[in-house]
């Protein structure tokens, strides 16, 4: 198989580590081997085994082979700030084609999950931009959409930046992030009839969510094949 993909979102907290842990689980349960990276985090807490953060810890615990923190998450920034800032404040500058290459020496699975950072214009650098990074690691976009009030603007904007920088746009998932939301169904349907690229998942309103329940929610025949 070998297989990866890319998953950005339409905004920061829209529920990319909970879709891209739902597909590492959903790989698992048919007999895949599977890589994560989250090659950019910020808000990392310190602790005895240095920086971590939290995104980065639940694609870790979700995998089927064993790989070290450092390699899952090479840029583990404290600031809690977007990318660029974060890294300016700890002096590091970051490469897209840098960080795209480190992606290949991870171990050899079935399938690799990427999860960027924010969304998919969040800048890098100067010069970068998460776009950048996705484009460099050659993998298919799955877009999260969080289901709420903006929600439609910032897909319908955000899939179209996907599609003009050139990226294969594999599809998308809805993830409903209040327990009632007004008129869901509606908006997703919207969605579906303005994206023109397949809804992979209809992820309801989890509270503590752990990735075999995310991946219930996963078509999971639209997204590996």
């Amino acid at each position: 198989m070998s297989r990866r993909w890319f998953v950005t979102g339409t905004d920061t907290g829209v529920g990319k580590t909970r879709v891209a842990a739902g597909m590492l689980a959903a790989l698992a349960a048919r007999g895949f081997s599977t890589a994560a990276y989250k090659p950019v985090a910020t808000g990392c807490l310190l602790g005895g085994d240095g920086l971590r953060n939290e995104d980065a810890l639940i694609l870790r615990d979700a995998l089927t082979q064993p790989i070290d923190y450092e390699r899952i998450n090479p840029v583990a920034l404290a600031p809690a700030l977007a990318p660029h800032l974060a890294a300016e404040e700890v002096s590091l500058s970051m490469d897209a084609a840098e960080l795209a290459a480190m992606a290949d020496q991870l171990p050899v699975a079935d399938g690799l999950v990427i999860e960027g950072a924010g969304g998919w214009r969040v800048p890098l650098s100067a010069t970068e931009t998460m776009a950048d990074l996705a484009l460099a690691l050659r993998a298919p976009v799955i877009l999260v959409v969080g289901i709420r009030l903006g929600c439609l603007n910032h897909a319908l904007l955000t899939a179209d930046a996907i599609k003009r920088d050139g990226a294969a746009f594999a599809g998308w998932v809805a993830n409903i992030m209040e327990p009632e939301p007004e008129r869901v169904a509606d908006q997703i349907a919207s969605l579906e009839r303005r994206l023109n690229a397949p809804l992979l998942g209809r992820v309801p309103w989890l509270s503590r969510p752990e990735p075999s329940d995310v991946a219930a929610w996963l078509n999971d025949t639209a997204w590996w094949h």
